[in-house]
This record gives structure tokens, C-alpha cells and sequence, in this order.
């Protein structure tokens, strides 16, 4: 199975880089990963919501460049649905069964994800109510990813 993370924002901070490359070092066992970072608009302070759904529209058009028709997507939203890791774990692994080879996963620039990727998403995924920087978003999805596949491989893993 292939899963591609598409992320908006550059990762800077060297400790999380650090995480994410462990996770796609462990994960390299399981499926191939591709980790891809889209450039983020500026969004200032008290920004309109008419001009935050410009900065989301123009955030959506570099996300979805790289959706292919026959992945299943999976978009990370605050009013998602909540899973435990097992549930995600039976998730992947029933959609793998179903013949699903390419999974995309889409996290959101601070502002969130624009229409035109929820309209393409095949499931909303909600780690939390609470917020998350989307760059430590990205290290607790690997490391659910990894969990899953420890999950689905009956092998041990921390709960």
C-alpha cells in the first residue's frame, strides 16, 4: 500500500523533523511513504472570512495537484470523526482489503482545508476537539499510521 501525507507548510522546527523521519524509517516496513509539503499562504491577524477562503481556495489548488482519482482521501478536520487507533487501524486495513492501493491523507494550513478538498475527501478524521500546529499534526499521524500497521501486523505495540 502506498500512503502519500500532503501537509501545508514547510516543517522548520529540526526536533520534528527528526520525529517524522524516524516514523517514515519504521513505517518503510509496512507501505511506502511519500510526505509532501505544499506552500502556505500568509494569513494575517483578524483576517475577513471572505479573504480566509481565498487563502484556503488558493491552498486547495496546490493540494489537489497531487490527489490521483483512484486514492482514497482522508482529511484531518477538527469536526471529523473520531476513531480509536484500532478503528483506524480496521479502517486501513479493511480498505486495503477492499482493493484500495493508495491512501492520501491531507493535513490543513492553520486556517483549515478549503471546500474544493473536503468536497474530495472520502472520510473527515478528527484526531481531537483541541487544535494542533499542523507541523506536530503531522507526527502524531505517523505515528497513528505506524500504530495501525503494528495493529493490523498482531504485533506489540505501547497502549
Amino acid at each position: 500500500m502506498k500512503i502519500t501525507v500532503i501537509s501545508v507548510g514547510k516543517m522548520k522546527e529540526k526536533y520534528l523533523k527528526d520525529a517524522i523521519g524516524e516514523y517514515s524509517k519504521r513505517l518503510s516496513k509496512y507501505c511506502r511513504l511519500e510526505i509532501i509539503e505544499v506552500a502556505d499562504e500568509k494569513t494575517p491577524e483578524n483576517a475577513s472570512e471572505v479573504f480566509s477562503e481565498q487563502i484556503r481556495g488558493k491552498e486547495a489548488e496546490r493540494i489537489l495537484k497531487y490527489i490521483k482519482d483512484d486514492a482514497y482521501i482522508i482529511t484531518l478536520e477538527i469536526q471529523g470523526k473520531q476513531l480509536a487507533s484500532e478503528e483506524l487501524a480496521a479502517k486501513i486495513e479493511y480498505l486495503g482489503v477492499q482493493g484500495v492501493g493508495h491512501l492520501i491523507f491531507i493535513i490543513g494550513g492553520s486556517i483549515g482545508l478549503g471546500k474544493e478538498v473536503l468536497n474530495r475527501s472520502d472520510f473527515a478524521l478528527s484526531f481531537s476537539k483541541l487544535t494542533f500546529p499542523h507541523q506536530l499534526m503531522r507526527v502524531i499521524l505517523l505515528e497513528q499510521i505506524y500504530r495501525s500497521f503494528r495493529i493490523i501486523h498482531g504485533q506489540p505495540y505501547h497502549k
